[in-house]
């Protein structure tokens, strides 16, 4: 999955006494896409009129790879262009760690993006200097916002229930949604099936999680089977294909990068 980057160790520990020098990493975003030059991103020393001070500090990884946010949009320098996020992550020249660190930054650019003023009182919000936080002069506290949802590999003896959505991403995927208010993530799970799907369910057991910044996600792996009638009622609105498979019949996602793929892997390779 995306996060496995070993042997590299991501630090995301806040530091704002972290400063930036002329060959730290810039991660510059515009409308979700990543500046970049074939597989890597932009020092600061790359950026014409950049100052070390217009910096924010992300998150490093190993010891010698200091990541910082360019606030706002840039201009491409020349030699480099905004690419989306999923293309980058595909580039043959892309290495595992530097999509990953991409799809997190993304998440903490859109933050600090919405935030910049409290939606309590309407002021100019500033950086905390202790914690990953966002304070205004009312009192407000904004943290970074983490959506938990669920992906479901639901199962019917050696067949697994696989779905399309209606728009965008056009791949086999499993059910999936967010967690409601007042919800667990069990629950979630019950509700997410059967609004999808009307199929009922039990034996509710968790398998993995993973960070997913793109969209702002935590989200957390589930297997659970069918309960009674099996006959599925897919909602229209929002797949156009949802529908029993058995482990052979089963077709992958491209990439080794989603909790989806490796659930739908490990089902299909008899594993679970």
């Amino acid at each position: 999955m995306i996060q496995d980057i070993y042997p590299h160790i991501l630090h995301n520990q806040y530091d704002p006494s972290r400063k930036a020098s002329s060959r730290s990493i810039v991660l510059a975003f515009r409308e979700g896409d990543v500046l970049i030059r074939g597989g890597s991103f932009p020092r600061v020393k790359n950026l014409a009129g950049i100052s070390e001070n217009d910096l924010i500090y992300l998150f490093s990884i190993d010891d010698d790879k200091d990541y910082f946010l360019l606030p706002g949009e840039a201009e491409a320098p020349e030699g480099f262009e905004y690419v989306n996020l999923r293309a980058f992550r595909d580039r043959e020249l892309t290495e595992g760690y530097t999509a990953f660190a991409a799809y997190t930054a993304v998440h903490l650019a859109g933050w600090y993006r919405d935030n910049r003023f409290c939606g309590r009182c309407g002021r100019p919000t500033r950086p905390d200097d202790k914690e990953r936080a966002l304070r205004c002069e009312c009192g407000n506290v904004i943290y970074p916002k983490i959506a938990p949802a669920v992906i479901v590999g639901v199962t019917n003896g050696d067949r697994l229930l696989v779905t399309k959505y209606r728009t965008g991403y056009n791949h086999f995927a499993l059910v999936a949604g967010f967690t409601e208010i007042g919800e667990t993530l069990e629950q979630t799970v019950a509700r997410e099936v059967m609004e999808e799907t009307g199929l009922t369910v039990t034996n509710i057991r968790y398998y993995k999680s993973q960070p997913w910044g793109i969209a702002g996600d935590l989200l957390a792996g589930f297997y659970c089977d069918v309960q009674g009638d099996d006959t599925i009622k897919m909602d229209e609105g929002e797949l156009k294909v949802a529908e029993w498979r058995t482990r052979s019949d089963i077709e992958l996602q491209p990439g080794q990068f989603s909790l989806t793929n490796e659930m739908m892997m490990l089902f299909k390779e008899g594993k679970t």
